[in-house]
């Protein structure tokens, strides 16, 4: 899936976020995986010898098969979407990030208000927790419109911070258990983050992530990053200062000399990440925020699927 066009960037995020969704839908059900489509998400086939009183016949009339109308208590999902607004999101464009040229926590918040639209077609309930180096913004799920614009709005006062007056560190651990103690039915938890954590100890954060199971919470973990510059330390053989976006410290060196430990360092993290969330059951998917929402989409409707 493409980005739309620079020229629609002045878009609401509710009407980005429809266009996409709707663009995914109809791709969805010209594609092999139409089973994933939100067209039967409120109904559930109809088992042999109970009353026929809720069967939806007009989905008989299309479908030739027997679906039961779920009532809402039955197909309603909770989703807790949890964004980690920390300095080290704003990279790599500090400035004026697009989408065609987002940065992490740009491409975070449209991905969420694009989730947060295909919920609400849903009628799934869907809250949002925003952190960093503690909970700054924190709203239970629900499905009113009325709820539905606190989120949009809140996303849209992320959009416009200034990354230059406010340096904010991650500090994960209490946030994430916080808002675990705070989610207290079976809910969904829609964690984006770079995982770039300030905590010393590296023990606290997977034992934060694996708080956020407690309840039988599901957890998708999206794991954003910048493949180029951030991942393979690509910015040619020259001397560079590089400064820490959550520290200000900076260090002056030629990245070409370092790149081979760099990459060997990144890759352990990055897996030492993975294998605690393979352990605690946490659905752990590497996000590149220059691609696009589509995986994102279907993530969420595969995780969901195995919910009900």
């Amino acid at each position: 899936m493409e980005f739309i066009k620079e020229s629609d960037k002045n878009l609401s995020l509710s009407l980005f976020a429809n266009q996409v969704v709707e663009g995914f839908i109809t791709g969805l059900h010209k594609s092999p995986y139409h089973g994933f489509s939100v067209e039967f998400a409120e109904h559930r086939l109809y088992n042999a010898g109970e009353s026929t009183r809720h069967i939806d016949w007009k989905l008989f009339g299309r479908t030739d098969k027997l679906f039961v109308k779920k009532y809402e208590e039955e197909t309603n999902l909770r989703c807790q979407m949890v964004i980690d607004v920390s300095s080290s999101m704003y990279y790599p464009n500090f400035d004026k990030p697009t989408l065609e040229n987002p940065n992490k926590l740009f491409f975070s918040v449209y991905a969420a208000a694009v989730l947060m639209n295909l919920l609400k077609k849903q009628r799934d309930a869907v809250g949002l927790s925003l952190y960093a180096e503690k909970v700054d913004v924190h709203t239970p799920p629900k499905t009113t419109l009325k709820h539905h614009n606190l989120i949009y709005h809140e996303l849209d006062n992320v959009l416009k911070l200034d990354s230059t007056k406010e340096i904010k560190r991650t500090f994960s651990v209490e946030a994430l258990h916080q808002i675990a103690e705070s989610i207290h039915k079976r809910s969904l938890v829609i964690l984006f983050s770079d995982m770039l954590d300030n905590s010393q100890e590296r023990d606290e954060v997977f034992s934060a992530l694996q708080h956020l199971k407690y309840n039988k919470h599901e957890v998708i973990l999206f794991h954003v990053s910048e493949p180029k510059t951030e991942l393979n330390l690509d910015f040619g053989n020259k001397p560079i200062r590089f400064v820490d976006a959550e520290t200000n410290e900076g260090v002056k060196l030629n990245p070409a000399e370092v790149k081979n430990e760099y990459f060997s360092a990144s890759k352990r993290q990055l897996d030492a990440l993975r294998l605690k969330c393979l352990q605690y059951k946490i659905d752990f998917e590497e996000v590149d925020i220059y691609k696009g929402f589509e995986d994102i989409l279907t993530s969420y409707l595969l995780k969901r699927q195995k919910m009900f």
